[in-house]
């Protein structure tokens, strides 16, 4: 009896030490309601701290289960509200790991916990106990309707409950936990492949091949190049940061195949990095997943809680779009091709050609130049302009806060205060990883470390936006392209929805995901608006404002290679949603991309944005699966809302157009429909017909 009192006692104090000591499991302190301890993350505290943090959550679903009273919302669905928390915090630092300081060190141990969290999710997804009081408290709630936020919250619980297996019997829960588990793996392996051939797959060049490459980028790569032991030449890594310039702009032909070879054979070079299996295997066990709950398809399981509701309703708005985008690619092709041949190059369009050549007719057609465009999009200014856009719509104001006084993971990182301009009260926090590093993954993306709620008093908002530009040479500015301004202003528009938010209940920060990206994308309009530019898109050197004349060619080339980023885009689309339609019995992942996109009459001269073997949109975790769509969902909104604008009375700064768009389109998150609440903005559904405008297509006829 005694020797079991010691070994409690031991037990108890191991733990207690270990929730002092492993900085993952601690509570946030410092300013600003708490704030992560990026400094002190300690790679050896990662399976200790999930491994803790998971046991606690599953001691508090066993005390949500153990209540012997009747379910109601306080006693049900407000702890489970609040339950997680711990490990919520450590799944902030995992989510730096894996995204932003990735190591072969940390693949391995992501590699290890992967079945084991999904094993965990499963105990709690499939607790018969728990579905049963959330299905008694949803079942009241239909008989006598709770308040309109606390109806929201138990229609998503149980929804989601029901969506992953709660009500399977014993038998099918237990084969859908594994099917889970064995996805979880594959995800990771089909991510951690992708980073593999990323920084695998280098092309060095000498000096004499640098022809046509920005001053910037040469200096960038000549560092890349010395930090990888190969001083005195030029590395161009296997990223769309570098790809895409080099491809724009590099005047060696058969360079620029290589660089494109490396870049969309990711994942598909038949060697250990190879994804066409994981793929085969993710397809099969999703179809068998959702077949357990007796769905034919995974898409049709997927969507119904979308705003698109079935995948023919997605299929109908990529299959409205689609001819017009190639047709207009067969345009761009024929005047890329004219264009070659003047200047007597001798070739035929191929895919490593079209950013080339499109930047040349470009020139021709509209006398843009895009590298003189750069000149006057500075990151630094570009931040601001940020600033002034929230200041206009958002009232929101953003301080730099002192250095040191809020922990970062990387020197590079920094951090601004956001208030409420006209009250003062602090919103939140605003992180941004600006630069490429090894271990950071490829894109831009927004996320947050802690969400807006009220219910168990109130949490301001950890954001953070992440990019991969070109760190510049100490005091030389940084200069992007349009396309990368836009995109900038877009993973923005995220971290507005973020701050914005004013639900109470954790579950109504969730996103609907062909809504989601409506926020982020109706930001990138603003940047084409006056007050911007003239404001913000001043020279790098002179300090100039770009020329009223050069601002009107950028307008008049808004349309232009609409076909190719419409048709890359949608040949994506249509392929996750055609993937997931087919028998993925004996699929042959490469051979079933080919036939697909030669049905589609896919045009020769480009391919997929995201080729099916690093598509990890959908294949490396499954928020985008049979819902990559979604963005040209959301562009329908997107553009009919820019029309609003336009017809306003003050235009893209209409105070009254901009406050309904934060009360209705921002502020609610998931706490109402978003076909409900756009219909609140706008007086009616989106049209499709503003779209077709936008991009220059043809509208369809009535």
């Amino acid at each position: 009896m005694v020797t079991v009192l010691i070994s409690c006692n031991q037990t108890k104090e191991k733990e207690e030490k270990m929730q002092t000591q492993n900085v993952l499991l601690q509570e946030w302190t410092g300013p600003y309601g708490g704030v992560p301890a990026f400094d002190k993350m300690n790679i050896d505290d990662i399976k200790p701290a999930l491994e803790k943090g998971m046991e606690e959550n599953l001691q508090e679903i066993d005390d949500i289960t153990s209540n012997v009273e009747t379910p109601t919302f306080e006693n049900t669905i407000v702890p489970l509200e609040k339950a997680g928390e711990t490990l919520d915090r450590v799944f902030s630092y995992y989510g730096i790991w894996s995204s932003n300081t990735s190591s072969a060190e940390f693949r391995k141990i992501q590699g290890e916990m992967a079945p084991i969290l999904s094993e965990f999710n499963s105990k709690i997804s499939q607790n018969k106990a728990l579905f049963k009081r959330i299905k008694t408290v949803y079942d009241n709630s239909l008989k006598t309707p709770l308040e309109d936020d606390q109806q929201r919250v138990v229609q998503l619980t149980y929804e989601g409950f029901a969506m992953n297996g709660a009500e399977l019997d014993d038998e099918k829960k237990a084969r859908y936990a594994e099917i889970n588990k064995e996805l979880s793996t594959l995800y990771t392996n089909f991510s951690n492949n992708i980073l593999a051939d990323e920084e695998n797959y280098v092309v060095y060049l000498t000096k004499d091949q640098l022809g046509g490459l920005s001053e910037g980028m040469i200096k960038s790569m000549a560092k890349i190049a010395s930090d990888k032991g190969q001083e005195g030449k030029y590395a161009v890594p296997n990223t769309r940061s570098y790809m895409d310039p080099f491809l724009t702009y590099s005047t060696e032909r058969e360079l620029r195949k290589q660089v494109w070879t490396n870049y969309y054979s990711r994942g598909d070079n038949g060697d250990e990095f190879d994804n066409n299996e994981n793929i085969a295997k993710i397809l099969k066990l999703r179809k068998e997943r959702v077949g357990l709950l007796g769905y034919d398809n995974f898409g049709d399981w997927r969507l119904q809680n979308r705003m698109a509701k079935t995948p023919e309703n997605a299929m109908n708005l990529m299959n409205a779009v689609w001819p017009a985008a190639i047709a207009r690619v067969h345009e761009e092709v024929k005047d890329m091709q004219n264009v070659a041949n003047a200047a007597g190059d001798n070739i035929t369009i191929e895919p490593w050609d079209y950013r080339f050549y499109a930047e040349k007719v470009r020139k021709q057609k509209y006398d843009l130049d895009s590298d003189e465009v750069k000149q006057y999009l500075q990151l630094d200014k570009l931040t601001q302009a940020l600033f002034f856009v929230a200041g206009e719509l958002f009232d929101y104001n953003f301080t730099p806060v002192a250095e040191g006084s809020v922990p970062v993971f990387q020197e590079d990182v920094k951090v601004w205060e956001v208030t409420d301009k006209s009250t003062n009260k602090h919103i939140g926090l605003w992180y941004l990883d600006p630069f490429a590093r090894p271990g950071k993954r490829s894109g831009a993306w927004a996320t947050t470390y802690r969400s807006h709620t009220t219910f168990d008093g109130k949490k301001t908002v950890l954001a953070s936006n992440n990019s991969n530009f070109v760190k510049p040479a100490p005091g030389e500015a940084l200069l992007v392209s349009w396309d990368d301004a836009t995109t900038f202003l877009h993973e923005f528009g995220h971290a507005l929805h973020f701050f914005s938010s004013n639900v109470k209940y954790p579950t109504l920060n969730s996103g609907v995901r062909d809504y989601t990206e409506f926020q982020s994308q109706v930001l990138e309009r603003w940047l084409s608006t006056d007050k911007v530019i003239n404001q913000f898109l001043v020279h790098y050197k002179t300090g100039e404002v770009i020329p009223q004349k050069l601002v009107e060619k950028i307008k008049k080339a808004s349309t232009f290679n609409q076909g190719f980023s419409t048709t890359e885009y949608l040949a994506s689309a249509i392929m996750d949603m055609k993937f997931h339609m087919a028998d993925p019995s004996n699929i042959d992942v490469d051979a079933f991309e080919k036939e697909t996109l030669n049905e589609l009459n896919m045009p020769k001269e480009l391919v997929m944005r995201h080729r099916t073997p690093h598509f990890g949109h959908v294949f490396s975790g499954e928020g985008y699966a049979t819902a990559y769509y979604g963005y040209m969902w959301a562009d329908v909104l997107t553009a009919d809302a820019a029309e609003a604008f336009a017809e306003a009375p003050s235009g893209f700064y209409d105070k009254e157009l901009a406050a309904k768009m934060v009360q209705y389109l921002f502020a609610p998150r998931n706490s109402m429909d978003p076909a409900e609440a756009y219909r609140k903005f706008r007086g009616r559904d989106a049209k499709i017909d503003a779209l077709m405008r936008d991009r220059g297509f043809p509208v369809p006829s009535k």
